[in-house]
């Protein structure tokens, strides 16, 4: 995996991935962050990637993955990541700092773009003004949340609670207090105090949630 740009993004996800057993090669033009990384990355290069014959001599396009985490500037983030596509480079992941830099790259043809601020301001904002322990959505307006159980959901069998005809929401896991995650089923009785997992349209898990 070739993650280029060793800023708090980019050093954060090689290290989640060395962590997890990939070989990771970081590049960036700064020495300095190359010289500190270099220690805990299989690789670390000093090296500007909006040259593609660069690209080439570092045999980045012989990797199946790619993640372009440059930080501020737009315009090598746009270069790099169109100099991957056309080394053809299978899998490449894109960081964008604005919806508009992440639609740029979208149409160039970044296989995955993600807007790392934009999103964990969604997720906490989520947090800090209901009652959801974390949320996380997904691009198709389709969200997970873990929360308290409110009333409504406890003290039948989830089968017969009918959630998801009238609140649009699954159950999917459950926390008894005490004890760890496991599968909710239509057997699954919940209690005052558990946590479950819910799924389901976001405005719905949203409203969900906030139930008492």
């Amino acid at each position: 995996m070739a993650v280029i740009g060793l800023g708090r993004f980019g050093t954060s996800l090689a290290a989640e991935l060395m962590r997890r057993g990939w070989d990771v090669l970081g590049i960036d033009e700064n020495a300095r962050l190359v010289q500190k990384y270099s220690d805990s990355l299989t690789h670390a290069v000093v090296a500007d990637c909006t040259d593609p014959e660069v690209l080439a001599q570092l045999g980045v396009d012989e990797f199946s993955s790619a993640v372009v985490a440059i930080g501020t500037d737009v315009e090598a983030s746009i270069l790099v990541t169109s100099n991957l596509l056309e080394a053809g480079v299978p899998n490449i992941w894109a960081k964008a700092i604005s919806r508009q830099h992440g639609r740029i790259l979208e149409r160039l043809g970044a296989h995955h773009v993600v807007l790392p601020e934009h999103e964990m301001g969604e997720r906490v904002a989520h947090l800090v003004t209901g009652r959801m322990l974390d949320f996380i959505e997904f691009d198709d307006d389709f969200a997970l949340v873990k929360t308290i159980a409110p009333s409504v959901v406890r003290g039948v069998p989830l089968g017969e609670s009918r959630l998801r005809s009238t609140y649009g929401v699954t159950v999917v896991g459950i926390k008894p207090m005490g004890e760890d995650f496991t599968h909710a089923t239509a057997d699954t009785v919940v209690e005052k105090g558990d946590v479950i997992i819910v799924t389901g349209k976001t405005a719905a898990v949203e409203a969900f949630a906030e139930l008492s």
